[in-house]
């Protein structure tokens, strides 16, 4: 699964490294966490992208009311072509959350904390899916990020992992009249080559810390 991960770049390098025509408002954080808005880059319909800030905890649009329904923070690979609350959401409304690293708890030990992250500390992106909410006047709008089972890298840590897009496959899983086929393929783990894992300190496992201890290495 994936129920924590960190945000620090700075506006420029999001704008850069999405490719955004637009500057971006957001918080940076070390330790952003469910219930939160986060950072989203969607594709509008003349192939530009946008950054939206998004309920993370997907309500699915047929869900009878918001407070109760179970806010899905994420999709499995496996199923999310099948699972009435995402199959819509697959076809037409994937987005890519920004992100700097991860976090993921390996419990035979102790319940060690662990920062995944790419090995240059720079940006890569969830692959995630959004949806629209709406009830009488009151929309909200929320996301949820995709998970696969663990490869190599991971599997000593958690048996899932969330779902990384190479940079060379924005714009396929961005695209509306991409075949849903062909972003399913995009899910595979190519994008973890540079990747590593950290131990961390458990600072982090308290949502409401937010600074560099979340990130420092124990």
């Amino acid at each position: 699964m994936c129920g924590r991960y960190s945000l620090t770049a700075s506006a420029e390098q999001i704008v850069e490294h999405f490719q955004l025509l637009r500057s971006v408002k957001f918080q940076p954080s070390y330790n952003i966490a469910p219930g939160q808005k986060i950072l989203n880059i969607v594709e509008l319909e003349d192939g530009s992208r946008k950054a939206v800030n998004l309920f993370w905890g997907l309500v699915p649009s047929r869900a009878k009311d918001k407070k109760n329904s179970s806010h899905l923070i994420n999709a499995r690979m496996e199923t999310v072509q099948e699972k009435p609350s995402f199959r819509s959401a697959f076809k037409h409304r994937r987005c890519l959350i920004p992100a700097n690293g991860f976090f993921e708890w390996e419990r035979l030990n102790g319940k060690q904390a662990f920062h995944i992250h790419r090995t240059d500390q720079q940006l890569f992106a969830f692959a995630g899916l959004w949806e629209q909410w709406q009830h009488e006047a009151e929309t909200l709008y929320s996301c949820t990020i995709i998970t696969a089972a663990a490869n190599e890298l991971m599997q000593p840590i958690h048996d899932r992992m969330p779902v990384i897009i190479s940079p060379g496959h924005y714009h396929q899983w961005l695209d509306k009249t991409a075949d849903a086929e062909k972003a399913l393929r995009l899910l595979n783990d190519a994008a973890y080559t540079d990747m590593t894992t950290t131990p961390v300190s458990d600072w982090v496992n308290n949502p409401r810390h937010d600074d560099e201890r979340c990130v420092q290495v124990c």
